[in-house]
Order: structure tokens, then sequence, then C-alpha cells
């Protein structure tokens, strides 16, 4: 071997020896065996698809509400609307001039079905690959479209939730305790509409406390991201949408969610691994760990599409490292 592989595998062995480190190479490996790069933009394209015409819904459906109701444009404006990049501050500058329209209504409300229902099922998707559902057991059209609605139900309570938690932190306390409570609220809202969604895209053999460690973890980071990630997208688009003007909006806006769709895909492999305990995995091959085959085996148990196909999965004996000075025989 040479010097760097030597090092790559003195650093793989150690790795493999310790809980913490397997557990972060396990979950970073499964993600990338899952192609978890082409599920996170597949959601990032259908979440935009969906929230452009959800805000255009929004904003002519409110321009019709908040006409000559000072009061109920303050009520949105601290709303966990505001919390959206780009877009919350459009909102904030133009709340009392939106003004509706019949065609922007009927052009938001079929963008708004073909996006939403595109990105329900991207979701689905992504949770069938993660968990490694074979496709002959995975659901059918119109199950999937009732989860859809299901989900949908789902994201509107979250919403409203958030803005009713937002606004009670904000009327009873004030200054540095009102920011940190609503921070806190906000995670723990997070967490608890992360484990709803979660419940209804996942398959149902898997149990609801085998979800909650991702959940745990993709709740304060999904609250990370809307106290800091509207800020810091808006800091880098300051100068660049003066001279790109719409496109670095949509720029940042895609920016956004595809760190939202990252969250969520990584989220869900944090509860695979764990529920199933697929570490320590190795990061030069050979030898392949029990974890190793256990991930190719629901691979390759993952391309079933009838119920007449049975995929079966083999592994040489001898599947030893180059230290032992042995030849390695590809896995079949």
């Amino acid at each position: 071997m040479n010097p760097v592989e030597r090092t790559l595998r003195a650093l793989d062995r150690a790795q493999q020896h310790h809980t913490v480190p397997g557990m972060v190479v396990g979950v970073i490996k499964k993600y990338g065996d899952d192609r978890g790069s082409l599920l996170t933009a597949l959601i990032a394209y259908y979440g935009f698809m969906a929230l452009i015409p959800l805000l255009l819904l929004l904003s002519t459906i409110l321009s019709f509400i908040l006409h000559g109701h000072p009061g109920a444009q303050k009520t949105i404006v601290n709303s966990a609307l505001a919390d959206f990049p780009i877009i919350g501050d459009q909102l904030r500058q133009n709340v009392h001039s939106v003004q509706g329209s019949g065609l922007a209504l009927v052009v938001a409300l079929l963008g708004l079905v073909y996006g939403a229902l595109g990105i329900a099922q991207v979701l689905q998707h992504a949770m069938a690959e993660v968990w490694n559902v074979p496709g002959v057991v995975r659901p059918g059209y119109f199950p999937r479209l009732a989860r859809s609605l299901l989900l949908f139900s789902t994201l509107a309570v979250g919403l409203l939730l958030a803005t009713a938690a937002a606004t009670l932190v904000a009327t009873t306390l004030g200054g540095l305790a009102a920011h940190i409570g609503a921070l806190v609220l906000s995670a723990v809202v997070n967490t608890g509409l992360c484990l709803a969604c979660f419940r209804i895209l996942t398959p149902k053999i898997i149990s609801t406390r085998a979800l909650l460690p991702g959940c745990a973890i993709a709740g304060p980071l999904f609250t990370v991201l809307q106290a800091f990630g509207a800020a810091l997208v808006a800091h880098q688009l300051r100068h660049a949408t003066a001279v790109y003007g719409f496109f670095a909006t949509v720029i940042g806006l895609l920016s956004w969610l595809a760190l939202a769709a990252t969250i969520t895909v990584y989220a869900a492999e944090t509860n695979v691994v764990l529920h199933r305990r697929l570490w320590p995995r190795s990061i030069l091959q050979p030898p392949l760990t029990e974890a190793d085959e256990k991930v190719l085996e629901s691979i390759a148990n993952q391309e079933e599409r009838r119920p007449e196909q049975h995929v079966d999965v083999d592994f040489d004996d001898d599947n030893t490292s180059p230290e032992d000075g042995r030849p390695h025989q590809d896995d079949t």
C-alpha cells in the first residue's frame, strides 16, 4: 500500500472502533448509497414549484382580506411566513399595497396543485428510497394521494401553531427573552411537525419511536435555518439583487430550499442507520463490514418490481483486506 492508502485505512479502522464517528460515517455513507443528492435536488425543485404559486395565492387572498385592516396586516407580518428568505422581506414591505386579481388566483391555484402534488410524491419517494422499500410493496397512486392530502393538512396546522406560538411569545415577553423563547418554542413545534410529517411519509411497518432521533435533530436545525438562513441569504444577495434582479432572488430561494431538503434527507438517513444499526461502515473496501453487506443487500432487494420476482444476494467468503496479502473477489 502507498502512504495515502495506509493513512486512510488507519483512519478507517479508528472510526470503526468508536461509536459516534462510526455512526456519522454510517449516515454519510447511507446518504451516498441512496443517491441522497439526487433526492435533495428533486425535493428542492418541487418545493420551489409549490412555494411560488402558494405565495402568489396567499398574496392574492390576503389582498382581499387585509384591505383596510391594519391589525390583520401586522399579524401576517409577524407570522411564520416572514421567516422565508427574500419572500419575508417582500411581505413586510408590500403588505399594505397588495391587490387582488382573479387571473392571479386561477393561475396560483393551478400551479399550487401541480407543485404541491409533486413535492408530496417526491417526499414519499425519498422516504421509500431511504428505507429501501421494495418496489413491489410500495403504495399505488391513490394511497399516495391520500397521504399527500394528509401531509398538506398537517403542514397547515403546523404553520398555524408556529404563528400562534410566535404571537404568544411576543405578547408575553420582551427583548432578548422574547427572542430566546421564540427560538425554543419554534424548535419544539418544528420537531413535533417533523415527526408528524415523517410518520405520514414513512412506511407503516416502521415504528414512530424509530423516527424520533432524526426529528430531534431536524427540528432545531429547521429553526436555525428559519432564524438565520433568511438573514444569511438576504446578506449574500444584497448586492447581487441590484445587478441580477429576479434571478438572484430565485437562486437564493432555491439555495434555502436545498438546505431544507438536505436536512430532511439526512434526518431520515439518521433514523435508518440507528434503527438498523448500520455501522460501522468501511470507507475503503475490501473488507466489507457486516453493515456494508446489510446495506448492499437492502439496495438489491429494493429493486423487486413484481411479486414473481425475487432477488437473492450472496457475498464471497474471500472478503479480505489487501493487508492480508490474499486476492479479493467481487461480491455477487
